[in-house]
C-alpha cells in the first residue's frame, strides 16, 4: 500500500527513528561519495505553486542522487483546481510518474491529491504545514547534540506559521520541551496544538515572555516574521513580534553551547541579527544542507527500498 509524507504525524514515533537513521548512513555515504541508487528507473515530479531555492534544489538533487529522473512543474503549468480538478491532475501524474513533490498554498489541496494519488505523495510546503523541513532540522538537532533525549526547544517569532505547527507535530511523536515565544494573535494552529497536548508525549508552552521562552535552551529557533504571501503584515508583524528577535542578549538567557537554526530565507536585522545568523552559535547552513539528506531519507522509507 502506498504510504504519502504530507505531515509529520503521517510516520509514528518509530518511523520518524527510522528515518532519521537512514538519513545519517545516507549523508555519510553521500561524504564517501557513494550514494546508492535504489530508484534507478523511476520518474518523479515536482509540482511547485510557491517559488522555492532550497526546496526545488534539495528535492531535485537528492532525487538524481537516488538513481531517479524528476521533471518540475511552475503554477504556470499546473492550473491545479482551475484549468483542471485536483483529482483529475492527481489520476493523470499518476500514470506518469512515480512519485510526487508538492509546493503549494492550500493543505486541504495536497490532501485532496493525496486521497487520489495512486503514488506517493510528498508535502514540500503548505501554509499549514512545513513536515520536510522540521524533519532535517531535528536531524541538526541530533547532529550537534549528538541525542535526541530531554532537549529544550525554543521557537520564537511568528507562531501561527507552518514552521511552528510543524514543531507542535513533531512533538506528539517525539518528546521535547517546546517553548513557543510569540504573541497572543500567532499561537499554533489550535487543533495541531490540542492533539500534541492530548498525546502527553511533550512538555508544551506558549508564552509571550521570550526570555521565558528560551531560558536554558538547548535551540532557538526563529523564522521571518511574515511568510509568502503575507509580506503587506510585515509593518504590524515587526511592531508585535520585535521583542522576539534572536540576538546576543536574548541568547545570553540560554544554555552556553545554545544551537540558533532559521529555516530561511532570512530578513536579517529583523528577525535575527548579523551577529548572530553568522556566530558561533549558527548552525542555520547546516540545517540547509541536511534538508538534503532527510528528504532522500523519506523518499526512500516511501518506497520500503533498501541500499
Amino acid at each position: 500500500m502506498k504510504r504519502d509524507f504530507l505531515a509529520i504525524t503521517d510516520f509514528t514515533s518509530k518511523e520518524i527513528k527510522e528515518v532519521l537513521t537512514i538519513a545519517k548512513v545516507m549523508k555519510q555515504m553521500h561524504r564517501w561519495g557513494d550514494d546508492p541508487k535504489p530508484l534507478a528507473g523511476k520518474h518523479s515530479a515536482l509540482m511547485f505553486r510557491k517559488p522555492s531555492l532550497r526546496t526545488r534544489a534539495s528535492f531535485e538533487t537528492g532525487i538524481r542522487q537516488l538513481g531517479a529522473d524528476t521533471l518540475f512543474f511552475s503554477e504556470a503549468e499546473i492550473g491545479m483546481g482551475k484549468r483542471e480538478s485536483v483529482h483529475d491532475t492527481a489520476k493523470v501524474m499518476s500514470r506518469y510518474f512515480d512519485l510526487v513533490v508538492i509546493r503549494t498554498y492550500s493543505h486541504d489541496e495536497i490532501l485532496e491529491f493525496g486521497k487520489h494519488s495512486e503514488v506517493p505523495v510528498i508535502n514540500a510546503l503548505t501554509d499549514l504545514l512545513h513536515p520536510c523541513q522540521i524533519m532535517g532540522d531535528f536531524f541538526t538537532i541530533i547532529e550537534q547534540k549528538n541525542r535526541m533525549d530531554h532537549l529544550t526547544i525554543a521557537y520564537v517569532g511568528d507562531g501561527g506559521n507552518n514552521i511552528a505547527n510543524s514543531w507542535v507535530n513533531l512533538s506528539s511523536r517525539l518528546s521535547i520541551d517546546l517553548r513557543i515565544g510569540t504573541t497572543a494573535n500567532r499561537t499554533p494552529d489550535e487543533k495541531i496544538l490540542k492533539n500534541a497536548k492530548d498525546s502527553g508525549l511533550s512538555q508544551i508552552t506558549i508564552t509571550q515572555d521570550p526570555i521565558e521562552a528560551v531560558k536554558d535552551a538547548d535551540v532557538i529557533y526563529t523564522d521571518v516574521w511574515a511568510s509568502m504571501g503575507e509580506k503587506d503584515k510585515i509593518a504590524e508583524r515587526e511592531e508585535l513580534l520585535r521583542p522576539f528577535q534572536v540576538n546576543d542578549k536574548l541568547l545570553s538567557y540560554a544554555q552556553n553551547n545554545v544551537s540558533v537554526m532559521h529555516c530561511l530565507p532570512a530578513e536579517r536585522g529583523r528577525e535575527i541579527t548579523d551577529e548572530v545568523m553568522d556566530g558561533p552559535h549558527s548552525v542555520v547552513f547546516e540545517q540547509a544542507e541536511n534538508r538534503l539528506h532527510i528528504q532522500k531519507a523519506i523518499i526512500v522509507f516511501l518506497f520500503g527500498e533498501k541500499f
